[in-house]
């Protein structure tokens, strides 16, 4: 009876990978270690596909009753699953691959260190992080739901998304983006919008991008908005309404030097310049906003189309994600 008993406690781990873009034999190999010092019963694999990215797999896990769901893939992947999880209680572990992993970066977790990401998963501490649901109407009126961790951006973004060759970043990583921001630059078109904040008036403005964050640091630790918590219940918002070249050194000023260099320290935060007219920052838990014409959107790095309309809220405390035992 006492055996009977122990065997159903035991947990077992569900491994949700993307299988272009993990070492699996490596990962594998770990994740049977921790089993066995932790007395887990064997682990559940699933592969995400092109029809399934990681939604389906999600629910599977949901039904399994498993006790964590390992996510080894990019940010794509990962909004995936968090997407699949949302509603659920089954806390989620990252394994970061691919070239941004922007979530992980912003919960300042190990890119590299499978030992460690694999141990978290077995043993981590679990913390709640806001999601971001957004709601896209396309131009025809057809509508769809998902979710995001990291940003939700039209304009810029977007449109350097769109731009990229697909197989160079594969190959080149970060690199390809460099080829598609020098064509979106070329691109004077400005959005045109009325928006809404927390159901407030609606009002008209314009602007080169919109960026909606639930957290702001970017690769190469650009901090885009440096107050965005993942778990403050709000998202930080981002206007970028640059003049020409002045507007642009603005915005550099801002981000590099001002978010990324002076405000680590105190005597570096006294030199900070005050908010410039080429980059806004607002804060809210919801926001609508109905474009003049459709736009490019994307959601944690990956293209959605064209928008004509989109609706955002926070869930806050949507998501549970697995840390180190001493975060």
């Amino acid at each position: 009876m006492r055996d009977a008993t122990s065997a159903a406690k035991r947990q077992r781990a569900a491994v949700i990978y993307n299988p272009i873009k993990v070492d699996l034999d490596a990962i594998a190999s770990v994740v049977a270690q921790e089993e066995e010092a932790n007395k887990w019963d064997e682990t559940v694999w699933l592969p995400t596909s092109e029809d399934d990215p990681g939604q389906g797999r999600a629910k599977e896990v949901l039904e399994s009753g498993a006790s964590v769901v390992i996510v080894a893939g990019g940010d794509g992947t990962v909004r995936a699953v968090a997407e699949g999880l949302q509603g659920g209680s089954i806390p989620m572990a990252l394994l970061p691959s691919g070239t941004g992993n922007l979530l992980a970066r912003n919960l300042d977790l190990s890119l590299d260190d499978i030992e460690l990401a694999v141990h978290t998963a077995f043993t981590g501490v679990d913390r709640k992080i806001d999601l971001g649901l957004i709601e896209i109407t396309r131009a025809d009126r057809a509508t769809s739901h998902h979710v995001f961790l990291v940003m939700a951006g039209l304009g810029l973004d977007a449109k350097m998304l769109a731009n990229t060759d697909d197989d160079l970043k594969k190959k080149a990583g970060w690199l390809a983006y460099v080829t598609a921001l020098a064509l979106t630059l070329r691109d004077k078109n400005e959005l045109r919008f009325h928006y809404a904040l927390d159901r407030g008036p609606s009002r008209a403005t314009r602007a080169h991008t919109i960026i909606v964050a639930n957290c702001g640091s970017l690769p190469s630790n650009i901090v885009l908005l440096p107050d965005a918590a993942v778990d403050d219940g709000e998202f930080d918002i981002a206007l970028l309404r640059p003049e020409g070249i002045v507007g642009w050194v603005q915005i550099f000023v801002k981000v590099i030097w001002e978010n990324g260099v002076l405000r680590r320290t105190k005597a570096g935060r006294a030199l900070m310049t005050r908010e410039v007219s080429a980059l806004r920052y607002v804060r809210a838990t919801e926001l609508g906003v109905r474009l003049q014409h459709a736009e490019q959107i994307e959601l944690d790095g990956d293209g959605f189309g064209a928008a004509l309309e989109f609706h955002v809220r926070v869930d806050p405390g949507g998501l549970t994600i697995k840390l180190p035992p001493s975060s």
